[in-house]
C-alpha cells in the first residue's frame, strides 16, 4: 500500500495548479457574474493536454491514468468549477464513451478532435421526464434503414451550446425497455438540431447548459455507437467514469474553500489574537481538514480501481456520494469562518459554495449513489 505520488504525477499536478493559479483565477469572477467562459481558456487547456488526459495518444490524448485525472480536476476545481465540469464531461463521458465503445471509423472522425481540444463534446442523456430514471427515454430514434429519425428533448446539458459533438441516449424500441435505447453520435449543425437559451444556473455559472431539441434530425447509421439496444449499458459504464470526475471536482472545491479559509483565518484577528487560535475556528479547520483528505482517499480509490482494471461502480459512487457531502458541506464552513466577508464574491468562498451543490445532483444524484451503493453491499 503507497500513498505516495510519483514524480509525475506531482508533475501533472503542479502542472496543472500553475495553469489554475495563473490562468483561471484572474477574472473568475467576472466570468461567474457574465456566465461566459473565453474560448481561449478551452484552447489552452486542449493545448495542456486536459481535455483527452486519458485517451490513447494515437487518437490525440495525453495517454495519462485516472490518478493523473482526478489530480489536474481536483486543481482545476479549487479555482474554478465551471471550467473542471468542462474537462470532466469532455473526458469522462465523451471521450471515454467514444474510445472504449465507438467504431475504429468513429473515433478517427470525432475521438481525435476531441481528445485535443479542437472540439468540445457534451453528452445528452438527461430530459424532462428522466433525470435520474434514465430508462424513461422520450427522445426517439426511428429506424428508417440507412439512418435513424431522431425526436425529443434534452435539458441540462452540459456544454450544450460550445459542444461540436454530441451524444444522444434515445429510444429506439419502446416495447424492449432499457435494451432498446441506442447511443448516436450527433454534430452540431445537423438539419432539425436546435440549442435552447443557455440556463440562469446557482452556480458553475461559466459553463453553459442548454436544453437540446431534435426535430426530425437525420442521423447516420454509422453514427450509432455499438450494437443495436447498447445504449443504455454504455449511458451506464460511461456515467460510472464519469461519476470519479464529479468526485474529483467536489474534492477540489471543498479543498479550494478550506485553503482560503485557513488562509484568512490566520490574517483576521478577533479578540485580540488570528481567529484560528479560537477553539471554535480551529475545530472547524480540524473537521474540515479531516473529511476532506477522507474524501481524497475515496477519490483516489476509485481512480486506483479504474487504472487497476477494477470494477469501480461502488468505489465511484461512494467517491462522489461522500466528496459531494463534503463540498457542500465544508463550504458553507469557509463562508462562516470568513464572517461577513464570506457574503462578498471578492472573497470567492460564496461562489465555491454555490458551486458545490451542483456535484450532489449531477452525473446521478446523491439518493442515486446510495442506490448504486446498496446493492453492491447486498450482493457482497
Amino acid at each position: 500500500m503507497d500513498f505516495s505520488l510519483s514524480e509525475e504525477h506531482i508533475m501533472i499536478r503542479d502542472a496543472a495548479r500553475d495553469f489554475a493559479q495563473t490562468e483561471l483565477l484572474p477574472g473568475v469572477i467576472e466570468r461567474d457574474n457574465a456566465q461566459t467562459f473565453p474560448n481561449e481558456l478551452v484552447r489552452k487547456m486542449g493545448d495542456l493536454g486536459f481535455m483527452g488526459i486519458m485517451v490513447d495518444p494515437k487518437y490525440g490524448g495525453s495517454g495519462m491514468d485516472a490518478i493523473s485525472y482526478v489530480l489536474i480536476m481536483e486543481e482545476l476545481s479549487k479555482i474554478d468549477a465551471s471550467a473542471s465540469v468542462m474537462v470532466s464531461v469532455n473526458n469522462s463521458l465523451v471521450c471515454y464513451g467514444l474510445e472504449s465503445y465507438g467504431s475504429e471509423a468513429q473515433k478517427q472522425k470525432y475521438l481525435t478532435k476531441l481528445a485535443t481540444g479542437e472540439q468540445i463534446g457534451a453528452f445528452c442523456l438527461s430530459e424532462p421526464e428522466a433525470g435520474s430514471d434514465a430508462t424513461s427515454q422520450s427522445t426517439t430514434a426511428e429506424d428508417k434503414g440507412d439512418y435513424y429519425l431522431l425526436n425529443g428533448t434534452k435539458n441540462w446539458i452540459t456544454n450544450g451550446g460550445r459542444a461540436g459533438v454530441y451524444l444522444v441516449i434515445a429510444q429506439t424500441d419502446r416495447e424492449k425497455g432499457h435494451r432498446g435505447i441506442n447511443a448516436f453520435i450527433v454534430e452540431k449543425g445537423m438539419e432539425g438540431f436546435h440549442i435552447g437559451p443557455k440556463e440562469d444556473k446557482l452556480g458553475i455559472r461559466g459553463s453553459d447548459t442548454h436544453t437540446l431539441q431534435f426535430n426530425d434530425v437525420k442521423v447516420p447509421k454509422e453514427n450509432r455507437i455499438g450494437e443495436d439496444g447498447f445504449g443504455f449499458k454504455f449511458a451506464m459504464k460511461t456515467l460510472s467514469g464519469g461519476r470519479i470526475g464529479i468526485a474529483a471536482q467536489a474534492l477540489g472545491i471543498a479543498a479550494g474553500a478550506y485553503e482560503l479559509a485557513l488562509k484568512y483565518s490566520k490574517e483576521r484577528k478577533a479578540f485580540g489574537t488570528e481567529i484560528c487560535n479560537h477553539q471554535a475556528i480551529a475545530f472547524k479547520l480540524a473537521d474540515m481538514h479531516t473529511e476532506i483528505e477522507a474524501a481524497r482517499m475515496l477519490v483516489m480509490r476509485a481512480a486506483w480501481d479504474k487504472d487497476q482494471g477494477n470494477n469501480y461502480d461502488m468505489s465511484s459512487a461512494m467517491a462522489k456520494l461522500y466528496a459531494s457531502k463534503v463540498a457542500m458541506e465544508h463550504t458553507v464552513e469557509a463562508v462562516q469562518i470568513h464572517g461577513g466577508n464570506g457574503f462578498v464574491k471578492e472573497y470567492h468562498v460564496e461562489r465555491l459554495m454555490r458551486d458545490a451543490k451542483i456535484t450532489q445532483i449531477y452525473e446521478g444524484t446523491s439518493e442515486i449513489q446510495k442506490i448504486v451503493i446498496s446493492r453492491g453491499v447486498i450482493k457482497g
